[in-house]
């Protein structure tokens, strides 16, 4: 099992560009299943999980060839309507397949999902919104069967705008006879990138980065060729790095898809410079303490949190920080205070109190973007942290080790 050696302390400087966005490319792979023929995507990132989503669409029949950030795939001969357990348990996204399958197939065979060890999140809203367009879902040996013989139309509300649920059903819907109407829908970058690549397949999708989605279903779509979007939370990740330990400024990236990251650094005294597709941040003596609370887009995105509550961690003052989407996601906390910070922990605020310096320490991994946390207090902390479990990080990050050390941090990564 991998582990990252830090040696803290070290200042960043330099360029870095950003990858494709994990959390596009993987809804966006399932998206293919729907068209007969072959599909190309671009800038995509070689992530685990994206490996993991190309042996899911391989056991389904699904064609496939990765080299050099361009993903072909060919879903002319499916075969298999099954999504197993082994797949299914360690990545969350394989759920993506289900909307797909249902819709140009009638039949879909999913293995209730896994993912990181954070908290439950429930398939509820997927099921429902399936269910509600006329399919008959059945829970077996921890399998969920849903079928139907021809999708129907319906009216969808979303108590909650749930990220996957709005993906999932959208791609359900598109090949549904009837009109579709989404009600409190997700728009975050990536479900807007999906809804605009349903399109161009020939998807009839109206209200596009809006709460409220009317898909008019087709009869068939085509296959396509698309890049994907950067990754924003690749993006924020070496912006609060930066944010302490120098200048960066990166490359292929879209400011607007961070608004609120961005101006939260400003109010912690940070220096930016945006462009068209590029972000610098120069670093402040000594951050002030800034509130936050997620929510959804365009509010702080929950896949930043943790990284924030790291950036926090030697501010001058007290910050409250308050994660209103997932109420249990701060396993990171426990592995911060190991580096010397001081927070505390009420239901789903951190309390974090300001400490002059981090010290190293051994810490645990515990999932992808608690991992990324882990990386900039220890790049921030005086000696050295040894980072176990690294594999967590390797799901969400293309070689962020390799990145960092481009801009002068002290890190590698070693196999026990």
């Amino acid at each position: 099992m991998d582990k990252f050696i830090i040696n803290g302390g070290n200042s960043l400087n330099g360029t870095i560009e950003i990858g494709g966005a994990k959390n596009a490319v993987l809804p966006l792979m399932a998206a293919a299943l729907l068209a007969n023929g072959k599909s190309t995507l671009s800038h995509v990132p070689d992530l685990s999980d994206t490996r993991t989503m190309i042996r899911l669409l391989n056991i389904i029949g699904a064609e496939t060839d990765f080299h050099e950030e361009l993903l072909t795939i060919d879903a002319s001969k499916i075969n298999s309507f099954e999504a197993p357990y082994d797949l299914v348990k360690t990545m969350r996204a394989s759920f993506y397949v289900m909307g797909p399958l249902l819709a140009r197939f009638g039949e879909a065979r999913v293995s209730l999902p896994g993912g990181c060890a954070w908290g439950p999140r429930p398939v509820d809203y997927h099921l429902k919104g399936f269910e509600k367009l006329g399919a008959e879902i059945i829970l077996e040996e921890g399998y969920i069967i849903a079928r139907a013989k021809k999708l129907i139309g319906a009216k969808i509300h979303f108590e909650i705008p749930s990220v996957g649920a709005t993906g999932n059903i959208v791609m359900a819907a598109v090949l549904a006879s009837g009109i579709t109407q989404i009600t409190n829908a997700a728009q975050e970058p990536h479900i807007v990138q999906l809804c605009n690549v349903l399109k161009k397949m020939g998807a009839d999708i109206e209200g596009v980065g809006t709460h409220e989605l009317t898909i008019h279903g087709v009869d068939s779509l085509s296959p396509v060729e698309i890049k994907i979007i950067p990754d924003m939370i690749e993006a924020g990740t070496f912006l609060m790095a930066g944010a302490i330990l120098g200048r960066i400024t990166l490359t292929n990236v879209f400011p607007d898809h961070l608004s609120i990251v961005l101006q939260k650094l400003e109010q912690a005294g940070c220096t930016i410079h945006s462009g068209d597709e590029t972000i610098s941040i120069e670093k402040t003596d000594r951050l002030k303490a800034v509130d936050m609370m997620t929510d959804v887009h365009p509010g702080f995105p929950t896949d930043l949190q943790a990284q924030w509550i790291a950036l926090m961690s030697t501010a001058t003052g007290s910050s409250i920080i308050t994660d209103t989407i997932y109420h249990d996601r701060f396993s990171h906390v426990p592995e911060l205070n190991r580096l010397g910070a001081n927070i505390s922990m009420e239901n789903n605020v951190a309390i974090v109190r300001g400490v002059d310096k981090l010290k190293g320490a051994q810490v645990m991994s515990t999932d992808i973007r608690a991992s990324a946390s882990l990386v900039i207090a220890a790049l921030m902390a005086d000696g050295q942290s040894v980072i176990s479990r690294v594999y967590h990080i390797d799901r969400g990050y293309e070689k962020i080790e390799e990145k960092f050390s481009a801009l002068g941090a002290d890190i590698r990564r070693e196999s026990n």
